[in-house]
């Protein structure tokens, strides 16, 4: 026997037969899922339309319609009835009469009934003015009556809806934020409201009508899937606590999760997390595409007006190595080729970011389904663009969060997709694990001018809970993930420890400064034996600032950090040591001594380029990660001028400088008196190849006599070419490093690197007087982090007023 046939059995054109059979239905059928609700509402069809049939017999012009969530078959147990009795207008008082023996029976059996009598022509302009009612009568769906009449009425609010859609969208995406606003984001939420909260059913509905405009779409894959997911917790959330409720309590989730078939609560909660993150995303990116053709139909016929009727060319502006921008989103260059450049998720990940744009979708797509896995260990750039990507501040989240949706971080980062969406029960935590790291990173990203090495810290930030995707101590279990991922990611063996003493040890400050005695030395010792170094210190305390920020506003206070900020500088006294002196660079190989004596033969500029042909063999024994770039040489006559017109030539060639050192070598005895500076070098073309040696040499040697404008070429690249900045990062830091050397005064400088940086630098430290010594430079992902030494011209230390007065006028140049 039938379902239908089984309702028959009772007397459904009544109340107490239909009552019974949706009893029936609720409790003993199947579980929550579309075919309940599609039974639900095939049930309750059938009983409106017998009341219909039984209460207008003989009326012409009458229908009955279901709008809104019954329109499109999705009742929950305990969902109102949206209902429209529509007619011509022809007899109001039968309609009303009508109305009664309709909405009474609804009445009577205790269900939440939304109704409204109207003509097409009320209904039309009730929509006009109504948002919320031109949203419902998008899902109008015929029930008993004049089947013409609803036919008419759907035509022409769908014909309304896509005329009026370049007013109304707006207004649906201003509605969707206030709302969002309100309710929080669904995916974070340990007590979500699975309708109302960002990435809940109302955003799903939203995106359905933006859909039936014809003026964008939302990306399907998974949608429908996850739309489904919210609706069967609603269902089971309704049976659970008999009420009409889309909030899904803590006290209720057990019973819900059982209801549905799962394991636990944190299980129900994951997958709620996830449906919501798919929804999200599809918002996301679907209002990004509306605002796009909204904006390109106001500007095309302007455009089309200057052009003479012609179509508007597409502006893309290169952003990195196979990346563009185009219509205000990251995408891949017409060359990009994803199959033969394993680094190009990481790098159009990084260069969005830094711009401050969102990831194309159909770029990411294109990337998850043609990229090829990195080798292990990851090359170097690669690193680099996982630190520059983590480096840049709250863009990173979205771009992140583009990435995770096509299954992109748990390819690269396999231990992620234990910690992703879940659940964090401690009501200090606002967020998931897995965004509670992002989260970090982004806070640490603010912090870096405090470290010396910010791409180690950056990482610890994105792996300290890494462990709690495991059973047991999350910081012990992360020591043991982190030693693999950082291996993985290409640190080497020193880096990996430090990684690991931070995952492990990320609690110690905050736990020791607010629960232990600091006048204990015992306390303070134990600390500096688990940290070991300074700087290893150093890193400690911004991970720790960071990770409590981005717990909540719980976690973190002024008063915890005086508390932090005092056992570091107890943990630092014990740690302090002799520094070490300038760092002894060695004695010079046999190309750097050629170079030298040929510079010196010659009086200008030699260098040598060498283009990496092949991919670095990493050796294994060794520990050290492959290099980044390319080497460049230089040997240059000792003369004022010369670290600006290297770092100048680099920067108009677009030579991006990924380390650099500079010192003074010596001659040979065999050759004449003189010296000459080593400058030896690893730089990467910002995109494109890189240029030719002979070309370099012959800018640098016109950068030396002054004939090279090198200030008047940048500055008219930059007018050209403005450099998209998408997040205001930390200010530059520039400080004198007490005792660092007895022969010079060390300027230490941390700041966003950006082309042209170290000219600047060269030419405000020309600009001062003074003669660097030896420099060693590094760029960290999106961080600059360079000590300078200096001297006096006759080769002194500075005193200590006109260092103080050298840093803080360096650390105003580069803020300027």
């Amino acid at each position: 026997m039938t379902r239908r046939d089984d309702r028959k059995e009772t007397d459904d054109s009544g109340p107490s037969g239909y009552a019974a059979a949706r009893l029936h239905l609720l409790t003993e059928g199947e579980r929550p899922g579309p075919p309940r609700r599609a039974a639900l509402a095939e049930l309750t069809d059938d009983w409106l339309a017998g009341l219909f049939a039984t209460a207008a017999p003989g009326i012409k012009g009458v229908s009955l319609v279901a709008v809104g969530g019954y329109g499109r078959g999705e009742l929950s147990p305990r969902s109102d009835l949206d209902l429209l009795l529509l007619h011509d207008g022809s007899d109001p008082t039968a309609v009303a009469a009508l109305a009664d023996r309709l909405w009474y029976p609804v009445w009577d059996l205790g269900l939440t009934l939304d109704h409204s009598v109207r003509t097409p022509a009320e209904a039309r302009k009730t929509a006009g003015d109504d948002l919320k009612v031109h949203l419902g009568l998008l899902d109008a769906r015929h029930l008993a009556g004049d089947l013409g009449l609803t036919a008419g009425l759907r035509t022409a609010v769908l014909a309304d809806w896509r005329n009026q859609a370049p007013k109304r969208l707006p207004e649906l995406q201003e509605l969707c934020a206030e709302r969002a606003e309100r309710q929080g984001e669904l995916r974070y939420l340990l007590e979500p409201d699975l309708k109302e909260a960002h990435g809940g059913l109302r955003d799903a509905t939203a995106l359905r009508a933006v859909a039936a405009s014809w003026l964008a779409d939302a990306p399907r894959e998974g949608l429908a899937d996850a739309r489904r997911r919210l609706l069967d917790a609603r269902d089971a959330l309704h049976l659970v606590t008999g009420r009409a409720t889309d909030r899904l309590a803590l006290q209720e989730q057990d019973q819900v999760a059982a209801e549905l078939g799962l394991l636990d609560a944190d299980t129900l909660l994951r997958q709620v997390y996830e449906a919501a993150g798919i929804i999200s995303y599809a918002g996301d990116v679907t209002w990004r595409e509306v605002n796009r053709v909204l904006r390109s139909r106001a500007v095309r016929p302007r455009l089309r007006a200057m052009l003479g009727g012609g179509k508007p060319p597409v502006e893309r502006s290169p952003l990195a190595e196979g990346v563009v921008e185009q219509d205000g989103e990251a995408v891949l260059a017409r060359t990009a080729r994803p199959e033969r450049d394993p680094v190009l998720p990481l790098r159009a990940a990084a260069a969005a970011a830094q711009a401050g744009l969102p990831l194309s979708p159909h770029a990411v797509r294109r990337l998850a389904s043609l990229a090829r896995p990195l080798p292990t260990p990851w090359p170097a750039e690669a690193r680099e663009q996982l630190v520059t990507l983590l480096g840049s501040g709250r863009p990173t989240v979205d771009v992140w969060e583009a990435l995770e949706a096509e299954g992109l971080i748990s390819r690269l980062l396999p231990d992620w997709e234990r910690v992703r969406c879940r659940p964090q029960r401690n009501a200090v935590h606002v967020w998931t694990v897995d965004r509670h790291l992002i989260e970090t990173a982004v806070r640490a990203s603010a912090l870096t001018r405090r470290v010396s090495r910010p791409d180690l810290l950056l990482v610890a930030a994105l792996l300290h809970d890494i462990g709690k995707g495991w059973p047991g101590d999350h910081s012990v279990a992360g020591e043991i993930i982190v030693k693999d991922v950082a291996a993985r990611i290409g640190f080497d063996r020193a880096d990996v420890t430090v990684l690991a003493t931070l995952v492990r040890h990320h609690l110690l400050l905050v736990e020791t400064a607010t629960r232990r005695d600091l006048d204990d030395p015992a306390t303070v010792h134990a600390v500096a034996e688990a940290v070991g170094t300074q700087s290893t210190l150093e890193l400690l305390h911004a991970l720790t600032e960071a990770d409590a920020l981005a717990t909540g506003p719980a976690a973190w206070s002024s008063w915890r950090g005086s508390l932090v900020d005092d056992l570091v500088r107890r943990v630092s006294a014990v740690l302090a040591g002799d520094t070490p002196d300038e760092p002894d660079p060695g004695a010079p190989t046999a190309e750097q001594e050629r170079l030298a004596i040929e510079a010196h033969r010659t009086g200008g500029p030699v260098l040598a380029l060498r283009a990496q042909t092949e991919p670095a063999v990493a050796d294994e024994d060794s520990g050290e990660p492959e290099p980044l770039g390319v080497e460049l040489l230089i040997a240059v006559p000792d003369q004022p001028g010369v670290l600006p017109a290297v770092a100048g030539v680099l920067a108009v060639h677009r030579l991006t400088v990924r380390t650099a050192e500079l010192r003074a070598l010596s001659l040979p005895d065999d050759v004449d008196d003189g010296s000459v500076l080593l400058l030896d070098w690893r730089v990467a073309a910002e995109y494109g190849s890189l240029p030719q040696a002979a070309r370099l040499r012959a800018d640098l040697v016109r950068a030396l006599d002054g004939t090279l404008d090198i200030t008047g070429r940048l500055a008219e690249r930059d007018a050209a070419y403005p450099r998209r900045r998408g997040w205001p990062a930390p200010p530059p830091r520039v400080t004198v490093a007490p005792a660092a050397s007895h022969h010079a005064t060390v300027i230490e400088v941390r700041a966003q690197d950006a082309p042209g940086l170290l000219f600047r630098i060269g030419t405000a430290l020309e600009k001062a007087g003074v003669r660097v010594r030896s420099m060693h430079v590094s760029t960290l992902g999106s961080n600059a982090v360079d000590a300078f030494y200096v001297t006096t011209g006759t080769g002194a230390p500075l005193p200590g007023e006109d260092a103080g007065s050298l840093a803080g006028v360096l650390e105003e140049t580069l803020r300027a």
